[in-house]
């Protein structure tokens, strides 16, 4: 590995936005892939952030200058399923790396998300109070607290909703699923009362290198497009960019009946990214596009 390099750590690797994030962070750092899957290498190392004797021997390893910790139970109804297991990992698993960073020295960017929201009014800015209504978003929002108390120095970004293309077998990526659902000739149910400003993964990562590179970037920052839009609108012009029908995509007029609840309108205002970043983040329609020109 070039010595010139900082050792960047990825936990959480082999997932949809950990692959996107490897491929443009190898141009500046020497890249590690953590997973609870990897095997020991030079480029990879085996973590699991529920195990505090994993977490402590893949740092020892590593010795990472900066990491990026994107692991985590994302399935809001997977985590109101299993609230042990969520809290287990989101939260527990969270702070665990925060204090292997603290220990190092090592400068951490986490991924939360705007369901620390209740999503009850339109617009929030970064300081204003979390108050989640899912049990996904309690414990990004207690991941969010605990982090800051052992590493204030710590990066949290905050995104909406994640788009793009995963590579190769990854099966968590929206677009492939619905790729692969409109090709089949499937229709797609989609909320239309729910309301999201969506970042693309390319952009997103943009944002994560900057910051790792810009001293004075602590806190946390929100990530997303300038303006909102329902998440029927944003997956019909996805399937007509994509040349499948818009008819595929069907309206879901209300909320179903025994999932976790979620929020309806999470716009998240981004002007404190830009001030550091000096990215402007996209309109909806560029998000699209990023996506599914190669982009993301």
């Amino acid at each position: 590995m070039d010595e010139a390099k900082l050792k960047l750590l990825i936990i959480g690797a082999k997932g949809f936005i950990g692959a996107h994030l490897a491929r443009r962070a190898a141009h500046w750092f020497d890249v590690i892939l953590g997973d609870v899957a990897a095997c020991h290498s030079d480029s990879e190392v085996a973590i699991d952030i529920t195990d505090a004797k994993s977490v402590h021997e893949a740092f020892e390893c590593v010795q990472p200058d900066v990491v990026v910790l994107l692991a985590a139970i994302s399935d809001i109804d997977a985590c109101e399923d299993r609230k042990d297991r969520a809290e287990a990992v989101n939260v527990l698993g969270a702070v665990r790396v925060a204090e292997e960073c603290a220990r190092r020295g090592a400068r951490l960017i986490y991924t939360s998300s705007a369901a620390v929201y209740d999503g009850s009014r339109h617009g929030y800015s970064e300081d204003e109070e979390p108050n989640p209504v899912s049990t996904y978003g309690r414990t990004k929002a207690q991941a969010e607290a605990g982090i800051l108390q052992v590493l204030p120095t710590a990066i949290i970004l905050r995104p909406a909703l994640v788009l793009g293309f995963g590579d190769g077998l990854q099966t968590n990526a929206f677009l492939n699923k619905l790729d692969a659902s409109l090709r089949a000739g499937r229709s797609v149910v989609v909320p239309d009362f729910e309301f999201r400003n969506p970042i693309d993964a390319g952009t997103l990562c943009e944002c994560m290198l900057k910051m790792a590179a810009a001293p004075e970037a602590r806190g946390i920052f929100h990530v997303g497009a300038t303006e909102s839009m329902s998440r029927f609108e944003l997956v019909r012009r996805l399937a007509e960019r994509m040349g499948y029908a818009s008819a595929l995509v069907v309206a879901q007029t209300e909320p179903i009946p025994g999932r976790a609840p979620r929020g309806l309108d999470h716009f998240l205002l981004t002007s404190k990214v830009r001030t550091i970043t000096g990215i402007q983040m996209p309109s909806c329609d560029q998000v699209i596009e990023r996506c599914l020109n190669g982009n993301s």
